[in-house]
């Protein structure tokens, strides 16, 4: 198992970065919390996952282990592999996961794009006692959601992505409409907007 990498970031994308480990470029999938605190150039040190399939290997990356431990555990869960695991992480926090499941709140877990009612109450079903208390106090005032900061992570992750600020809040302003209409604006989907937005203005 790879459980990190080290380096210069290398390159980034809406989905991915780039970190050169001893002259090679490992690709890395990521959230975009986590590709916005990354810079090209600049050291980065990510927590990674290795997942194992007949056709690809796919490294995935968090900010740190916790984060990791937490998208290996959503996955022992039927129903639950990678993709979706990492979409969970990308809507809401460990801790933000594990005040939903303590609480039973099937709402935050419907948030997440890909799970509906069904998949909700497994989910709670399946990680009762399993996912731990919170481990920050922070995340117990957030109460879970990221909706009302999505405009805040979207600035960020193009600022990562290396676009200027005046450009980042053009982007924002693009898809506000978008993320308005949404009843729990998808921070992923916004990117790839943002990011459509920009390449139409270049």
């Amino acid at each position: 198992m790879i459980a990190f990498v080290s380096g210069p970031v290398a390159a980034l994308a809406p989905d991915a970065a780039v970190i050169e480990v001893g002259g090679i470029g490992m690709s890395v999938q990521c959230a975009p919390a986590t590709l916005a605190g990354l810079r090209i150039g600049q050291p980065a040190r990510l927590a990674t996952a290795l997942v194992v399939r007949e056709d690809s290997l796919t490294l995935y990356g968090f900010a740190d282990d916790d984060e990791r431990q937490v998208f290996e555990l959503l996955q022992t869960v039927s129903g639950v592999g990678p993709r979706l695991a990492q979409t969970m992480l990308a809507v809401h926090a460990p801790d933000a996961l594990r005040i939903a499941v303590a609480a039973g709140d099937e709402k935050a877990l419907m948030a997440v794009p890909g799970i509906g009612k069904k998949s909700a109450q497994r989910l709670l079903l399946e990680l009762k006692d399993r996912l731990g208390a919170p481990l920050g106090p922070a995340a117990r005032a957030a109460g879970g959601s990221v909706g009302a900061s999505w405009h805040e992570q979207l600035h960020a992750a193009l600022l990562g992505l290396g676009y200027a600020s005046r450009e980042a809040d053009e982007a924002v302003a693009a898809v506000t409409p978008q993320a308005e209409a949404a009843a729990e604006p998808n921070v992923g989907a916004l990117l790839r907007a943002a990011l459509q937005s920009l390449n139409r203005t270049r």
